[in-house]
């Protein structure tokens, strides 16, 4: 059930659950799929507040899936959860990079928004 893919010229393995005839060799493909979101976005904020001058101390980005009960098994919606940590940091230019993200840089939340529904909030650590 382990599978390697090539991707920009990196290797990734992908493998089910044992339970599924997996050996955990991998992350599963759902997961990815959430990770392709969050970076996606997290590229895109770190790129726009750095052209705003916003020093982030860290930043994290956190993605929460909701998936049907039968198969085939898909998201109906997918949550974001934007984590900031720094000092005095402009709440209205935190949104504005993650609003420029959202509906008009990531491609990938364009391309999931038209499968799922997608939501997001931010944190202030």
């Amino acid at each position: 059930m382990a599978f390697e893919a090539e991707v920009d010229g990196f290797r990734l393995m992908m493998d089910a659950r044992n339970e599924h005839g997996g050996s955990g060799s991998g992350p599963r493909p759902k997961p990815l799929a959430m990770v392709s979101l969050a970076g996606c976005t997290a590229m895109d904020v770190v790129s726009i507040l750095g052209k705003m001058r916003v020093e982030l101390e860290d930043f994290s980005v956190k993605v929460e899936g909701d998936l049907t009960d039968e198969h085939p098994k898909r998201f109906t919606k997918m949550h974001i959860i934007y984590l900031f940590k720094g000092k005095d940091l402009p709440l209205d230019k935190l949104q504005k990079a993650v609003d420029l993200s959202m509906e008009r840089y990531c491609g990938v939340s364009a391309t999931y928004r038209k499968a799922m529904e997608i939501t997001h909030e931010i944190r202030l650590i």
